[in-house]
């Protein structure tokens, strides 16, 4: 087996930290460029309240574990409750969206597999202040076979 990455380790507070598109800083945790395209890991920071808009990605798999706080997800049709310490996977082409429904942010561990989402972050985080609207979402992501199918959670099934 040829291995083109080489290991690594990024410790408590490392990493490359940029704004997220759901109200709260996104700390990258692995890259693609470092795992040779395998996969993303991300650590994001979701204020009370947000999420983003129901959508699936073409060629990822995407998890979730929720590291503080307690998030809803929507998966296809279906609503789950997610606290700290759940574990959430929804296979590429699944309509997904979720919620922090807590009053205090919260913190999830996010992977991408194979890699390739942080186009979308990273294009995101650069967006000025008066584009960050709802057309954003969907607009860069199309750009990385990221589809907007519906409303955010909050919109869809607010509690």
């Amino acid at each position: 087996m040829s291995v083109d990455a080489e290991s690594f380790s990024v410790g408590p507070g490392e990493g490359n930290t940029i704004q997220g598109p759901v109200g709260g800083p996104l700390t990258f945790k692995a890259r693609g460029e470092q795992t040779n395209g395998t996969l993303t890991v991300l650590e994001n920071t979701v204020a009370p309240g947000d999420g983003p808009p129901l959508h699936f990605h073409e060629s990822e798999d995407e998890a979730w574990y929720v590291l503080e706080g307690t998030l809803r997800f929507r998966l296809d049709a279906e609503v789950h409750t997610a606290p700290a310490g759940s574990f959430v996977f929804v296979p590429r082409g699944t309509p997904h969206c979720f919620q922090n429904n807590g009053d205090q942010p919260a913190r999830i561990l996010v992977i991408f597999t194979p890699s390739g989402m942080e186009k979308f972050f990273d294009r995101f985080s650069v967006l000025p202040s008066d584009e960050v609207e709802p057309g954003a979402f969907r607009r860069i992501g199309g750009d990385v076979g990221m589809e907007v199918v519906g409303p955010p959670l909050a919109e869809s099934d607010a509690v």
